[in-house]
């Protein structure tokens, strides 16, 4: 038998958290990973104790829902409020961060984000080589075996 590699096991996992994702427009899933360990995970969902999109629809603004908090943003928030340390650390997340996100990692102090798909937004691409963020498309990836 083998075993999957470790960024399809990151992978698998945030694909598993972004089945908790309660805005049905997009199910993104995000985790936090330093040393092959799990720091924190995160899917888009709405503010803790308002209704989520999936039960009284979506909160438009140009084009895109913004009654969520995003995966990422949860990810780094459910660390804080942990109190685990991120900086250093790499994210594995479904979709590439929007704009939004992606300054939130940075600041975080995240190294590597490495997702499934890109999600339309080119500013973090060049943002990301200007600071040292690595950028990883893993869509094309396929499983390996373990060291």
């Amino acid at each position: 038998m083998s075993r999957v590699d470790w960024h399809t096991y990151f992978m698998d996992i945030a694909r598993q958290a972004a089945s908790r994702a309660t805005c049905d427009r997009k199910h993104v899933g995000a985790v936090i990973v330093r040393d092959k360990s799990i720091l924190s995970t995160g899917y888009n969902g709405s503010i803790r104790g308002l209704p989520h999109c999936d039960e009284v629809g979506h909160l438009m603004e140009g084009g895109h829902c913004v009654g969520t908090v995003h995966a990422e943003a949860n990810a780094i928030i459910q660390a804080a409020k942990n109190g685990v340390q991120i900086e250093g650390a790499e994210i594995y997340t479904t979709a590439s961060p929007c704009w939004g996100c992606f300054k939130l990692i940075a600041n975080a102090g995240i190294r590597t984000v490495y997702f499934g798909e890109f999600y339309r937004d080119e500013r973090s691409v060049e943002v990301a080589k200007q600071i040292g963020i690595e950028l990883i498309d893993l869509s094309a990836a396929g499983s390996v075996t373990v060291d």
